[in-house]
């Protein structure tokens, strides 16, 4: 829209009219096709209206027609950066409903996997966070670790991004042969290169400029727009499934859960968003390490019929993926089918927030607004 300017009567002072801009929804920053409507002032926002829709594929409704194990393929695409943990959730309703007992083994092997691509998701999340606002080495520094990451993970299933590794009852393949001393070896190396890259980027002067005191989210309202995982924990709210309600073996492993304190500007700013998730890979890390250490022997997957058909009845899941609270809930009519499946995700409930926030940010805060969020369209639109 044009913006017109004219006298002002009093004062003999400049009178401006609010732009409009569409943000996306090709957009390099929005990481994904989504679209902000931008009421803006020059160069400061009134406020920015997310609108989703860009990407719903009725991944919801297909549950419906295509059962319970051909739909596991599907969940890979509800969060495509870290898919392991959208398999889990699927797998977890159908157990249950199925009342199958997943083997032990099988459960460190998820727990392995998750944990692996949570770590992915994170370098790419701050990864790309620090190309948006214009600092190109970190990404790459990122991206090195999670292809060699992806390289573990596709020598596991056989895929780099959508895994569809887990299976109900259990995950499809067991560990590969020396695969134990190769991931501990690529950790060896993997933590130091974490230090590394917080050391470039954490004190640095301009990213902390960038980020320090920009858009915070206290406790009260974090919790009041339902924010989930690093974004919750980083107003200071110290909740974690994996804590909170433990599911498949975390209650085995011992690991911190960060949370932001404010330390270089505001409670629950951009800035501790940021610091949450570099923290939660050295967890993730350290949960990976006793998964090796401590797996069991024995079967991976168990005895589960091709034509399943779990009880009438509904149940809801809750796990933490990279992202927050997974939530995942299914009503069974006892045929082979799912009667309706239900999917709640972190990046949705992070849309919320959005335009509370923006009034009174620079156009190019919400650049980082977006990218401390980690926002994943597909979480979005379902």
């Amino acid at each position: 829209m044009s913006v017109e300017i004219e006298l002002a009567g009093e004062g003999g002072g400049l009178a401006t009219e609010e732009m409009v801009l569409n943000m996306g929804p090709q957009h390099p920053s929005t990481h994904g096709v989504l679209r902000f409507i931008v009421t803006a002032d020059g160069e400061v926002m009134r406020r920015a209206v997310p609108d989703i829709g860009y990407l719903h594929r009725s991944i919801e409704k297909i549950a419906e027609k295509v059962g319970w194990h051909g739909f596991m393929p599907y969940t890979d695409r509800v969060d495509y950066v870290a898919a392991m943990t959208a398999n889990q959730g699927w797998a977890m309703c159908a157990e249950r409903l199925g009342g199958i007992e997943v083997p032990k083994r099988g459960e460190y092997c998820r727990v392995i996997a998750a944990e692996l691509g949570r770590a992915c998701s994170h370098l790419l999340g701050f990864g790309a966070m620090g190309m948006d606002i214009g600092a190109i080495t970190p990404f790459t520094h990122a991206l090195r670790e999670r292809e060699m990451i992806n390289d573990l993970l596709e020598e596991l299933c056989g895929a780099r991004l959508t895994f569809n590794y887990l299976r109900i009852g259990g995950v499809a393949w067991d560990l590969p042969p020396g695969y134990e001393e190769k991931v501990l070896r690529f950790l060896d190396r993997f933590e130091l290169a974490v230090d590394e890259m917080g050391e470039l980027l954490s004190d640095n002067r301009i990213w902390v400029e960038r980020l320090a005191g920009v858009a915070p989210v206290p406790p009260a309202m974090a919790m009041a727009y339902g924010l989930a995982g690093p974004n919750l924990r980083a107003s200071g709210v110290n909740y974690d499934c994996r804590k909170a309600h433990p599911y498949s073996v975390y209650n085995d492993f011992e690991f911190d859960v960060p949370v932001g304190t404010g330390e270089k500007g505001e409670l629950g700013d951009c800035y501790d968003r940021y610091i949450c998730r570099l923290r939660e890979i050295r967890q993730s890390s350290r949960i990976v390490r006793q998964a090796i250490e401590k797996i069991p022997d024995g079967p991976v997957i168990a005895k589960v019929p091709r034509n399943f058909k779990p009880r009438a009845g509904d149940c809801h899941v809750v796990l933490e993926s990279a992202r927050g609270e997974m939530d995942w809930y299914c009503a069974s009519d006892g045929t082979e089918y799912p009667y309706r499946v239900h999917i709640k995700t972190g990046s949705f409930t992070a849309m919320s927030i959005m335009e509370a926030l923006s009034p009174g940010l620079m156009i190019a805060d919400l650049v980082a607004v977006i990218a401390s969020f980690d926002i994943v369209a597909p979480e979005v639109d379902r």
